[in-house]
């Protein structure tokens, strides 16, 4: 018998449907089952007519029902046959293993959180910049007025290439700031280096490919070839960047970080640039140039790009993760037009388009300056807090024991153990104590180097003399 509570907050009609639905997909009325004539159950249960009818409207729209003038409403005859949850269970689709990518994913969850399983009271974090309110104003600024000024038509579907206002920015500023000279049509924006490497793969590359990656080098890049199964091959890093010697001539790619090594935090000398850039031209390679932090210098103005000297073979990679924040997930790829064009092809059948808000957010907020002001004070912290971290690790005489790298450029410093040093163990010693370490053995990919990415971007002045000084008690 159906029921109905007028006490209940549902309309009437949608407590029958209800009811009349369990009915029937339980079993409790038959396929064929013939229902009561819409007036003659209107007042069996008591309700309008006009409310059974569009109860059994609904039940016919959705296929529980079949109509005729002469036998009235029945139940569909779809042969359905009730089973328990236990049965319903045991045929559901099952997820196939995959203990590489499972492997793969933790490496990454390691390589930016480190081990989250203790709290840390000092954060060395390599991975983010810095942020207060001061940005967090002049970006929701940005937002509220993108927001009302903005044309309908940016609600449509978008440019593949990328929101046009903001590619004209970023064109500026690469011109200004970095001496590239592109069109817009060379620049392709992206959500990340993890997917510019991913549209890099499946557009430029082929299963197989040899992609030459520096060890120890930036994580992603030989995670992402390997998931689009190219034969990664590793590069050693020493003391002036990427050993170009050791390149593979067969490489279809290049992967490199010249302006800031991704770990060691060197720079790649001038005559190993040559030596690539020529290398690249004989064997019609790639070179991917990811230039994440390069802005950020200590001593004299951000080293010219790979990309000035030869852009018919260079793919440059601009980043927003560590120049305003990661979470933004806007980054360029910028490159020959062709390449541009194939792999917005890509992208569009993948993809089809960044997030409008963050693109049109990020447009305003570099159009009207906030961008640069935000860059000069956030250089002018970061020169405070890596004079902080340098003078610290100096005084504590750590450099004594481990090699100190990386000090003219970016947002870490790298202190090296040797190769036999126990890592592992410091590095849970030091959470211990509080502070929380990057180990550079989650940098490499072949090599056994050891030692901490210690990052300062985050961390006041105080605080890094504080946690310098916990380590110095761990390891001298």
């Amino acid at each position: 018998m159906l029921t109905v509570n007028r006490d209940d907050k549902q309309p009437i009609w949608q407590q029958l449907l209800d009811q009349m639905i369990h009915n029937i997909t339980t079993g409790k009325w038959p396929p064929g089952e013939l229902l009561l004539p819409s007036r003659e159950l209107a007042q069996l249960v008591g309700v309008s007519r006009s409310t059974i009818q569009m109860v059994y409207e609904e039940l016919f729209s959705r296929g529980y029902t079949v109509t005729s003038r002469r036998s009235g409403t029945r139940v569909s005859d779809w042969a359905y046959a009730p089973h328990s949850s236990a049965e319903a269970s045991s045929h559901q689709p099952g997820t196939p293993e995959l203990p590489k990518i499972n492997m793969d994913v933790s490496h990454l969850y390691n390589w930016i959180r480190g081990n989250e399983e203790q709290v840390a009271e000092i954060d060395f974090s390599p991975h983010e910049p810095y942020l207060d309110d001061q940005f967090k104003k002049y970006w929701r600024k940005s937002f509220i007025q993108a927001s009302s000024e903005a044309d309908l038509d940016h609600w449509a579907y978008g440019d593949t290439y990328g929101l046009v206002s903001l590619r004209e920015q970023i064109q500026r500023y690469l011109s200004l700031e970095r001496g590239i000279h592109v069109d817009l049509d060379q620049i392709l924006l992206t959500s990340g280096a993890q997917h510019t490497l991913d549209l890099i793969a499946q557009g430029l590359l082929q299963e197989g490919d040899i992609v030459s990656i520096e060890d120890p080098g930036f994580p992603v890049s030989w995670l992402t070839m390997n998931y689009r199964r190219m034969n990664t091959v590793p590069v050693p890093v020493d003391a002036y960047g990427l050993q170009v010697n050791c390149v593979d001539p067969q490489s279809r790619l290049v992967f490199v970080t010249p302006g800031h090594q991704c770990a060691v935090g060197v720079i790649l000398s001038e005559p190993r640039r040559q030596q690539l850039l020529q290398m690249a031209a004989q064997h019609s390679f790639w070179i991917v140039e990811d230039d994440y932090d390069s802005e950020f210098r200590y001593r004299g103005d951000p080293l010219p790009t790979l990309y000035n000297q030869q852009p018919q073979n260079i793919l440059y990679m601009m980043s927003f993760s560590k120049m305003i924040a990661p979470g933004i997930r806007i980054s360029a790829l910028v490159g020959p037009k062709e390449a541009i064009r194939q792999l917005s092809r890509i992208h569009e059948l993948t993809y089809r388009h960044l997030p409008i808000m963050e693109q049109l957010t990020l447009a305003h907020f570099i159009e009207h300056g906030h961008f640069l002001r935000h860059m000069r004070r956030v250089r002018n912290i970061y020169r405070r807090r890596h004079e902080a971290m340098t003078k610290a690790i100096l005084t504590t005489g750590l450099d004594k024991r481990f090699k100190l790298s990386g000090v003219d450029t970016g947002l870490h410093i790298l202190l090296e153990a040797e190769a036999s040093f126990d890592e592992e163990t410091v590095t849970r010693q030091a959470l211990e104590k509080g502070v929380r370490m990057y180990p550079l053995s989650t940098y490499c990919f072949e090599s056994n180097r050891k030692g901490w990415v210690l990052g300062f971007a985050k961390v006041n002045e105080a605080t890094i003399e504080e946690g310098v000084r916990r380590l110095a008690k761990i390891l001298t």
